[in-house]
């Protein structure tokens, strides 16, 4: 089961990362061009909300079930903040991922309000561009491109 929720969660990852550059592209679309907001660009905010969240409860399911990288990581967290793998996934990638949904989710919420579709578009792009530092940073780039199931 950890080998398959892993290459699921793998998958999606790029989901995730094509649904906030498909979002960032809609709001700063709509920055430089001075459009209105659309439904389309709340749909697209949706979408990456949604994609996530998915992928945030299938890591929750790794990080709390299944990886034994966490497992060993909670049995000795001492020794495993010296490992740069046990660390990484044991602390940085969660934090990360979190703080990515956070902005995420501020950024769609704030699409939802009735302001200035310029100050709309702004806001949203800020908090969507913060998405996606922070995705930056967490994702494990060392794992394969694509999931071996």
């Amino acid at each position: 089961m950890y080998n398959f929720i892993l290459g699921f969660h793998n998958l999606f990852r790029w989901v995730a990362a094509i649904l906030l550059v498909y979002a960032l592209f809609r709001v700063y679309k709509g920055v430089f061009a001075k459009s209105s907001w659309s439904e389309a660009d709340k749909k697209a905010g949706l979408f990456l909300t949604i994609g996530l969240d998915i992928q945030f409860l299938l890591g929750l399911l790794l990080y709390f079930v299944y990886s034994p990288i966490t497992k060993i990581f909670f049995n000795n967290m001492g020794d495993a903040m010296n490992s740069t793998e046990l660390r990484f996934y044991g602390i940085e990638h969660i934090f990360y991922m979190l703080l990515t949904i956070v902005f995420a989710h501020i950024g769609s919420a704030i699409g939802k309000k009735d302001i200035a579709d310029s100050k709309k578009f702004k806001r949203v792009a800020l908090w969507f561009s913060l998405a996606l530092v922070t995705i930056l940073l967490g994702m494990p780039w060392a794992r394969p491109f694509l999931p071996t199931f």
